[in-house]
């Protein structure tokens, strides 16, 4: 077993850290091994997928397991296709395979970077569409009983960006190691964000929205191959009515979107946008300069120095806009996560 591997590869901000020990799962036995293994060192262990939605403050101390566990199955009935699907699955793959074999629902999604396990945790969604309304389950594996169970998506109590597994902590315990989820047959369109409001609503293809929602996020997002990235580093806020119609009297042209509960949701890369920060730069860290909402890491920026651009982003839109933004990536320390609101507070 390696000691002192570079994380660099691993996560898609390219922060140049080290872990204790970095090892691989290709299977559920394999990695409740790998875990018992680990956990016998009485160090912290982290569970990674696709390095997508992380940032790495410092060195981890501890082991870094990699879910890389595969497989996709299909069940269909009358109304829908049912796919199981591994958690170390990638993501947009997904989006692709599904397309290929005429099963449309995902093409909203495409170019989501991460793996299929870490979809739930956050209740990845774009363009109007989030992993909540096509999930039916997710099979975890507790780690410490090494029993395998199903959570149903009503117990995920999925919420925008959250889910369980946030609120509660469970990774920590658990391994996520299959999501299943169901694509409806009547197919519909969802047009209501962004480009995709500009296509016919009565002959638009799922392989049109795949092909808009690509192009979409390739212009506007950095290649985490280019320029290190986690995609949008922020939530877009969601306010009380009231609120976001005192901040709509002022600036009618922002973009929002009603939610069910009453709701409405900012966009947050227009609240960033509007407080000049596009290009902005701290060190190697930069606020992208075609979509505010992604921070980049030019070089060689650390981890504190990504930290401390979100710092000023947040305080910057809180003293236009009275709103403080929360992140949506996830912040490692030394010894495991820690709350990213607080080190940005």
């Amino acid at each position: 077993m390696t000691h002192n591997v570079a994380l660099k590869p691993l996560n898609t901000f390219a922060i140049d850290v080290l872990a204790h020990h970095v090892v691989t799962a290709h299977t559920e036995a394999e990695l409740l091994m790998l875990w018992r293994q680990a956990n016998k060192e009485n160090r912290p262990i982290l569970l990674l997928g696709g390095g997508s939605n992380v940032l790495f403050l410092e060195s981890y101390s501890g082991t870094v397991l990699l879910n890389r566990v595969k497989g996709i199955t299909i069940n269909e009935d009358n109304e829908a296709w049912h796919l199981h699907v591994g958690a170390g699955e990638i993501w947009h793959e997904l989006v692709i395979y599904s397309l290929k074999r005429q099963m449309p629902g995902l093409e909203n999604l495409a170019l989501i970077p991460g793996c299929v396990g870490s979809a739930p945790i956050q209740n990845i969604g774009a363009y109007g569409v989030e992993l909540q309304q096509l999930c039916e389950y997710v099979d975890i594996l507790q780690l410490k009983t090494e029993k395998k169970s199903r959570i149903s998506a009503t117990e995920c109590q999925f919420s925008y960006r959250k889910s369980i597994f946030v609120k509660h902590h469970l990774r920590h315990d658990y391994a996520i190691v299959a999501v299943g989820l169901r694509l409806r047959k009547t197919w519909k369109p969802v047009l209501s964000h962004g480009d995709l409001t500009k296509l016919d609503l009565h002959s638009v293809t799922p392989r049109q929205i795949f092909d808009a929602v690509c192009t979409t996020r390739r212009n506007k997002l950095p290649d985490p191959a280019m320029a290190g990235n986690a995609g949008s580093f922020f939530k877009n806020p969601v306010l009380k009515a009231k609120t976001a119609n005192q901040l709509l009297t002022h600036y009618p042209d922002a973009p929002h979107y009603l939610q069910p509960d009453g709701r409405v949701k900012l966009a947050a890369g227009w609240l960033i946008d509007h407080c000049k920060l596009k290009g902005y730069q701290l060190g190697d860290a930069v606020v992208h300069d075609k979509q505010a909402l992604v921070l980049i890491n030019i070089g060689q920026a650390t981890g504190d120095e990504i930290a401390a651009l979100a710092r000023y982003v947040r305080r910057q839109v809180a003293k236009k806009f009275a709103i403080w933004l929360e992140p949506e990536v996830r912040f490692i320390a030394s010894q495991g996560e820690v709350d990213a609101i607080g080190v940005l507070s």
